[in-house]
């Protein structure tokens, strides 16, 4: 192995002058265009055409082997993403084997003239075949993949072999969605262990999953999942039609696919969901929902996404329907203290003090006594300084951005009001409005929020009350104007059937909910049984089980014997 002096000074020979034109120029998605396209009879020429190619890179392995003792082969991979030990046990230990005393292909064998790579892989090799091709281009591209590649001498092709081993870690539950009853396993960057996490839950034949590639150089695997009957053929042909646009050299996670078929860009408001779970995704396939994964992401995205399921959990439909839309009412009272708080108080502090009982007005104006700045200011300043602190304890290591959150929150809070620099109820505001962002289960639609919240503060410090109500209608009519994969953003929210409002801001019993959101025109929109629902409402209004009594399929005697 060569020094990295050794390796500049190659390199300097290799490109002695504008080296990023020769890059720009040699290097193209076709693949070979400064090189033959097809291959070629000799194994030497197939080799160093190769090598060239792959600008001979370290983990490059070519292998030379002898078939049957007498067939000149070799084998070529890349060691960072093949599994060494397969290739020695599964293809260079039986294609170097002696030949048997009847071995087809052998001298004096009627049937000599058979075909050697159907020889090769029916007889020898104990590796999974992939194809046979004679075109570079496939043959490259695959040997990226983790593939194998065989090239016999005397003949103008090559197979592969299905030799992939890449690490991953394990199935841990998610980081950014923790739940307190259900499930702990969460998606990992192999997209192979993620759709086997889907498989797991959804065992059925309708679940399809199709894939593709994406990225001219990565070339990253793409999935699209749905499940046939229930999704709506548009719905996934819209979905195939937006990754089929997409242009761009690499995608390195499902967040750059999320901006290529977002519906509108510049909107702070998602439109896409992603999540790491596997149960949430499962769930939405089950609503007639689509979901695309790429392989290299943990993430995968949900479409259509309507603003009420950024403030869902799979906790929600794990608890009983009156916790869960206890949770929901307190999960938007946090949303409204988020975006509004801050900006309420100063519009009445700046403009309408009437508004404040007279002992809670004359506490908070004592507070604010020797305070230098307007109360916008003042609560920009805190705002900003919670944002800062907020990304420096994420982006420090974990054991030290919890102390860097005492910290911030205890020692600079109370240092500000010391100094005179802030008053106690501006720290207040502050601090219940960052708890109330803390609630939104999706990190994306809280940084939305977020980003709501100055625009608004700064609209109550020039115009007060005025201020407010008009940026509360600016934010609602840009939401009624996103659309997700063509359904309007507050779909959900404004829908006139029962079936819409039974899982949006309340979270109504199971059994209840039926239907299949009406806005997804699933093809079969039916959830339950028939007679789930009565029967559930005479259990309510029949707590003594009489209506159950009266059914013959319900009676049993006293050791649990149903009577015929």
């Amino acid at each position: 192995m060569l020094d990295w002096k050794a390796n500049y000074e190659a390199f300097k020979k290799k490109h002695p002058s504008h080296p990023t034109e020769s890059l720009a120029s040699s290097d193209t998605p076709a693949g070979m265009d400064s090189g033959p396209r097809q291959l070629e009879a000799d194994l030497d020429d197939n080799l160093s055409s190769i090598q060239n190619r792959m600008r001979n890179s370290t983990d490059l392995v070519v292998r030379r082997v002898k078939i049957m003792s007498k067939h000149n082969a070799a084998l070529l991979f890349l060691s960072s993403l093949t599994d060494s030990k397969l290739i020695q046990e599964g293809i260079v230990a039986p294609l170097q084997a002696p030949p048997l005393a009847f071995e087809p292909g052998m001298e004096g064998d009627p049937l000599r003239q058979v075909d050697l790579f159907d020889l090769v892989y029916q007889e020898r090799v104990h590796a999974n075949l992939g194809q046979r091709s004679s075109e570079w281009n496939v043959l490259l591209d695959q040997l990226m993949k983790g593939q194998t590649l065989l090239f016999i001498d005397g003949h103008a092709e090559a197979v592969t072999f299905d030799t992939r081993l890449v690490e991953k870690r394990a199935i841990e539950q998610p980081q950014t969605e923790q739940v307190i009853r259900g499930s702990r396993d969460g998606f990992i960057e192999q997209l192979e262990t993620n759709l086997s996490l889907i498989r797991y839950r959804l065992q059925s034949v309708d679940l399809v999953i199709e894939t593709g590639e994406l990225g001219a150089r990565t070339k990253s695997k793409t999935a699209v999942c749905y499940i046939a009957g229930i999704a709506n053929p548009e719905l996934v042909s819209e979905v195939m039609r937006r990754l089929s646009k997409i242009d761009i050299d690499g995608i390195i996670d499902a967040g750059y696919i999320e901006q290529f078929i977002e519906d509108q860009p510049i909107s702070p408001f998602p439109q896409i969901q992603n999540t790491e779970r596997s149960d949430k995704t499962v769930a939405a396939l089950l609503e007639g929902r689509v979901a695309i994964l790429v392989d290299g992401s943990s993430f995968a995205l949900i479409v259509p996404s309507l603003f009420d399921q950024y403030f869902q959990t799979i906790d929600d439909y794990s608890e009983r329907f009156m916790i869960a839309s206890l949770l929901r009412f307190v999960r938007l009272i946090a949303l409204l203290f988020s975006v509004f708080f801050p900006s309420l108080y100063v519009s009445v502090i700046s403009y309408n003090p009437e508004l404040l009982p007279t002992d809670f007005a004359v506490a908070i104006s004592g507070g604010r006594a020797g305070v230098p700045f307007p109360a916008m200011l003042e609560v920009l300043i805190m705002e900003a300084s919670m944002e800062i602190l907020r990304e420096a304890t994420i982006r420090l290591p974990q054991m030290i951005g919890g102390a860097l959150s005492i910290v911030g929150v205890l020692v600079i809070g109370q240092a500000a009001v010391s100094a005179g620099l802030s008053s106690p109820i501006t720290v207040v505001i502050v601090a219940l409005t960052t708890i109330g962002s803390f609630a939104t289960p999706a990190y994306n639609a809280a940084i939305a929020m977020r980003m709501l919240r100055f625009p608004l503060i700064v609209l109550a410090g020039l115009f007060g009350l005025y201020g407010v109500v008009l940026g509360s209608i600016f934010i609602i009519n840009h939401m009624l104007y996103l659309e997700s994969f063509g359904v309007p953003f507050l779909q959900s929210i404004l829908a006139k059937k029962r079936a819409g409002f039974t899982d949006t801001l309340i979270r109504a019993p199971l059994w209840w909910m039926g239907k299949r959101p009406s806005y997804l025109h699933a093809l079969d929109d039916t959830r339950r049984a028939e007679g789930t629902f009565q029967a559930n409402i005479d259990k309510i209004f029949d707590p003594e089980g009489k209506a159950d009594a009266k059914s013959p399929e319900n009676q049993h005697d006293s050791a649990g014997h149903r009577h015929q």
